[in-house]
């Protein structure tokens, strides 16, 4: 059975992806670019935990994400890369949803994430999630525009949300 034209497909991301994530990202500021080396990894490695959204036979979202290896409870979001042509349509928390639900985020409890205090969308979407959740949401310094940043970037919020129950997401 085909897919309606306007629907959205969730899947894990591949190698092949890795081009256009690369672009993707470019493409949506304020996110920080990463090598396209970067982004392959991300798409292989990662692909249990990352999720790509394609939109009309295109790449139109990806999330890259992995399990913290000292909390297996946690998963940590690296970036949510949405398209202008699916903005304000879901996607992102359909992305995250879809991360969420697989095999390999049962034990999943807890969501990180870094944020600039600036990145209204990222701020949204994550204050959504937890809202949607009916869970906390708390925020703390991650890593410093002074202390570890040079100065040259940002300070970044590390976001935690959670604890999530079953069948909450």
């Amino acid at each position: 059975m085909s897919q309606p034209q306007d629907s959205v497909v969730y899947r894990p991301p591949s190698a092949l992806d890795g081009a256009a994530v690369f672009r993707l990202v470019e493409q949506c500021p304020p996110l920080d670019t990463n090598s396209m080396y970067c982004n392959l990894l991300q798409c292989s490695h990662f692909s249990s935990t990352s999720v790509a959204a394609e939109y009309q036979g295109e790449l139109a979202g990806f999330i890259s994400g992995y399990i913290l290896p000292e909390r297996p409870d946690c998963l940590f979001v690296w970036q949510v890369a949405v398209s202008d042509k699916v903005r304000g349509k879901g996607v992102a928390t359909g992305m995250l949803k879809a991360i969420l639900a697989r095999p390999h985020c049962t034990a999943v409890k807890y969501l990180e994430t870094t944020i600039t205090e600036s990145n209204k969308a990222s701020w949204a979407l994550f204050e959504g999630l937890a809202a949607k959740c009916q869970t906390g949401l708390e925020k703390s310094v991650m890593f410093d525009r002074d202390e570890h940043l040079g100065g040259e970037h940002d300070s970044e919020q590390l976001v935690r949300i959670g604890p999530f129950v079953e069948n909450q997401i």
